[in-house]
């Protein structure tokens, strides 16, 4: 297109007559496509918006094509009326004007919309990961999960109870629980719902009450701990990434002679005389060609000594930086909690309570300002991109000199706290997705942490949290030392039940809320064997598994002062008589250990258990009442189930009626 052309297709500005359809071009660098998250209304009222610019004969044509493009990209492009000129920086004497003073001021408003449609961009993303925040915690309160994470790569059949008691995979507390932004955050919520600590201090009373406070507080920051997993909304952070980045950083073998004395004392003294040539130059004392000559020199000498750490710097930080950038995001958001900088409730700022939040925020001392000085190094960099700049600025000022001094300081002073950073927010991101789980439960209560050595376990209206407003609430103690032998018929809640015992303790040592009236516990190490499989592969049989996990039972029973177990029919791999037996002999032997255990079966005789050893063994049961249909009353009662429901259930499926669920 010639110049001419150019000038004529700017002079007629929207044609009159429509061109024709022009089609998307992949190979052409496109914003990226926004969400879907505009009503019908506001989509047809941006339709309307767009279609004000020209004349009402064409918007029969126009509507479906914005539409269209409205709801494939996220925006209207138009892209009918894409010019067919070159796009790129023209001279402003190009563009066809009577006033070039006119079109000089027309450019500088252009600059200032394309500005201010930069950060209105910026804020629509921003907006956008609100949204999504938001609209990600309504799925959960309906009970859809999918959109989380569920931890699948943490399941650990051998752990001592995260896997019967569902803590990972699909639809399990961590699913449940889960809103972390980094790898780290992710590690550390799942080593401390699998029984460790953050910190790796051994549990107790003191950590559980610190960690509910920080919950608790974070939990009345509803604002905040959106705008902080809005700050994190572009993608999961790779922590290990993001050390290994920083480690490189650190490690560079950069020449540091910009730090010491002599040669700062050296370049000071070679500014001072390179201005005072200038000066006396100036009242002709020197040779005008001296201060050139020393600027040259000093702009060489820099540039031979400078440039290839410079350019190692720039790569490195600048990578750094690309891939610290949503991190950086959560830092600062984090950081403003300091000194009051979370507003609670809608009121007033006010400092933080929980020791515990204010560890962690103490460890983050430095980061923001190291970030900061990230910038400024990056920022510095590229402006060596100017070669005229870059030459006036190593002459007058040996600007690469004190650039290269600079980030040699920067890398001494903040790049030694990289491990102590990294550790505190993976630390702060668990806490966040725990205490937004405890926002989002508010009918959960807190547990209280007895001090007492032994197993205590005093459950009022005990309930799983899997099972919502369907659940039955059930009253259970268990006091050390004890067995408590619960029987009952298929299906009438036996281990569900054993389940509401576990992870109800998870969450009271983690500091989360509890589902139960009220809860007493104390610290105490946990077992359960629940859902032993076989594994074909290693060639090990069902009953072979159910060896190795009571032998892995005794072994850490062992290991551990105090031990609550809860197991699901022994030996469910043998015959019946065998089993009994096996079972019997199993818990003789376990109960002269310092052993607390809750143990399901349909074997009615090992309630006998109880005759024997009367004041240790208590029989309890989920009874069911059959009639013309089976009713479940899904309580836990004293005693011994009378009632057995597989040759009722299996009669009427050979009689033709569909098995209940």
């Amino acid at each position: 297109m010639t110049l001419q052309e150019f000038q004529q297709s700017i002079r007629e500005g929207i044609p009159a007559e429509l061109p024709a359809p022009k089609a998307y071009e992949p190979e052409i660098n496109h914003a990226p496509k926004r969400k879907d998250i505009l009503t019908k209304e506001e989509k047809k009222l941006a339709i309307r918006n767009a279609l004000r610019y020209f004349d009402p004969k064409h918007h029969a044509v126009l509507a479906p094509e914005f539409a269209e493009e409205l709801e494939k990209y996220g925006r209207i492009y138009m892209y009918r009326l894409r010019p067919d000129y070159e796009m790129y920086a023209r001279p402003i004497d190009e563009y066809p004007c009577r006033c070039r003073q006119a079109a000089a001021v027309m450019l500088m408003l252009y600059v200032v919309i394309r500005r201010m449609d930069v950060m209105n961009s910026r804020r629509i993303e921003w907006l956008e990961a609100l949204h999504g925040v938001h609209e990600r915690e309504l799925r959960y309160l309906a009970g859809d999960y999918k959109c989380f994470d569920d931890g699948a790569r943490y399941a650990d059949p051998s752990h001592p109870f995260t896997f019967d008691m569902d803590v990972f995979g699909r639809d399990s507390l961590y699913n449940r629980v889960c809103r972390t932004l980094t790898t780290g955050g992710s590690d550390c919520l799942a080593r401390s719902l699998a029984g460790d600590p953050f910190d790796g201090k051994p549990i107790s009373r003191q950590l559980i009450d610190e960690r509910r406070e920080a919950i608790d507080e974070l939990a009345a920051m509803p604002d905040w701990r959106v705008r902080f997993l809005a700050s994190g909304a572009a993608g999961h952070i790779d922590t290990g990434a993001i050390v290994a980045s920083l480690q490189s950083v650190r490690a560079m073998n950069v020449p540091r002679t910009a730090l010491s004395m002599p040669v700062v004392i050296l370049s000071a003294l070679s500014l001072t005389g390179f201005y005072a040539s200038i000066l006396m130059s100036a009242f002709g004392s020197l040779p005008s060609n001296i201060p050139v000559l020393w600027g040259v020199l000093q702009f060489f000498t820099v540039l031979m000594l400078c440039s290839g750490p410079l350019r190692k710097i720039s790569r490195e930080v600048g990578s750094m930086h690309e891939r610290m950038r949503h991190y950086v995001s959560i830092i600062r958001q984090a950081y403003s909690l300091r000194d009051g900088g979370a507003v609670v409730d809608g009121g007033d700022a006010s400092p933080l309570r929980s020791a515990e939040l204010r560890r962690i925020l103490g460890s983050l001392d430095g980061a923001p300002d190291s970030f900061h000085e990230t910038e400024q190094i990056l920022k510095a960099l590229d402006r060596r991109g100017n070669v005229l700049g870059l030459i006036l600025f190593d002459m007058f000022m040996l600007s690469d000199w004190f650039l290269l001094r600079r980030f040699l300081k920067w890398q001494e002073r903040y790049l030694d706290r990289v491990g102590q950073w990294t550790a505190a927010m993976s630390r702060m991101d668990a806490l966040v997705s725990m205490a937004t789980f405890r926002y989002n439960e508010p009918q959960a209560g807190g547990a209280v942490i007895d001090e007492d050595d032994g197993v205590v376990y005093e459950a009022r209206a005990l309930w799983h949290p899997f099972l919502g407003n369907k659940a039955v609430r059930n009253d259970f103690s268990i006091l050390n030392g004890n067995y408590y032998i619960v029987t009952g018929a298929n299906m009438a809640g036996k281990s569900t039940f054993l389940r509401s015992l576990g992870i109800n303790y998870i969450l009271a040592m983690n500091g989360m809320p509890v589902f139960a009236g009220s809860l007493r516990v104390s610290v105490f190490a946990l077992f359960t064997s629940m859902r032993t499989t076989d594994d074909l592969t290693r060639g090990i049989s069902y009953f072979n598994a159910e060896l190795l996990r009571l032998r892995q039972l005794i072994g850490f029973c062992e290991e551990h002062k105090n031990t609550l177990i809860i197991l699901d029919e022994i030996l469910k791999g043998t015959n019946s008589a065998d089993k009994l037996n096996g079972s019997r002999l199993f818990l003789e032997y376990i109960s002269l250990r310092n052993v607390t255990g809750v143990i399901a079966t349909h074997d009615l005789e090992l309630s006998r258990m109880a005759d024997g050893h009367a004041g240790r063994f208590h029989n309890y049961c989920f009874e069911i009442e059959l009639g013309t249909d089976v009713t479940y009353s899904y309580r836990i009662t004293p005693g011994v189930a009378r009632n057995q429901n597989a040759t009722f259930l299996l009669k009427e499926l050979l009689d033709g009626k569909s098995p209940r669920p």
